[in-house]
């Protein structure tokens, strides 16, 4: 339906990202992050998109998560962050961050993410389970997991 695109490092996206700045919340800027991936030069980025025409629309940044960090899956293993997901109002609610979600599932690996702007039931939609806040794991977090098969959650 929709092509997500991995996203390149570099200042023309950085442009890109100020359209959604001016709309999102602080807590959804992801300048900062392609910022410092730009002055890592970092050649695996994080962030993927969907465009229409010539306009970015719909953008999320997805970490891999190394499994000796795992505290939220059994077995233990490598997962993804789905840190933050954003669609610029005018595209909102025609399916553009399904989209970006099922690319991230595609992956196969299990994901976590953090609940935020009250987006519980895009969440829920989307086949994410909440999970019981830990104050030791989740520190002030609203954790969401999506477990592929033969994923459990750890105790």
């Amino acid at each position: 339906m929709f092509e997500v695109k991995r996203l390149q490092i570099n200042y023309k996206t950085l442009e890109e990202f100020q359209k959604f700045r001016e709309f999102g919340l602080e807590e959804l800027s992801m300048k900062e992050d392609l910022e410092a991936n730009i002055v890592e030069n970092d050649s695996e980025s994080p962030f993927y998109g969907i465009y229409d025409n010539d306009l970015l629309v719909a953008r999320m940044s997805l970490y891999k998560i190394d499994g000796k960090y795992d505290r939220y899956f059994q077995p233990a293993q490598d997962y993804y962050e789905l840190w933050k997901l954003e669609v610029l109002p005018d595209y909102r609610d025609k399916d553009y961050g399904t989209a970006l979600v099922n690319h991230a599932k595609s992956f196969g690996a299990p994901i976590k993410t953090n609940s935020r702007c009250r987006a519980d039931q895009f969440w829920l939609k989307m086949n994410f389970t909440p999970v019981k806040y830990n104050p030791m794991r989740d520190r002030g977090e609203n954790p969401y997991v999506w477990l592929p098969e033969n994923v459990d959650l750890q105790d």
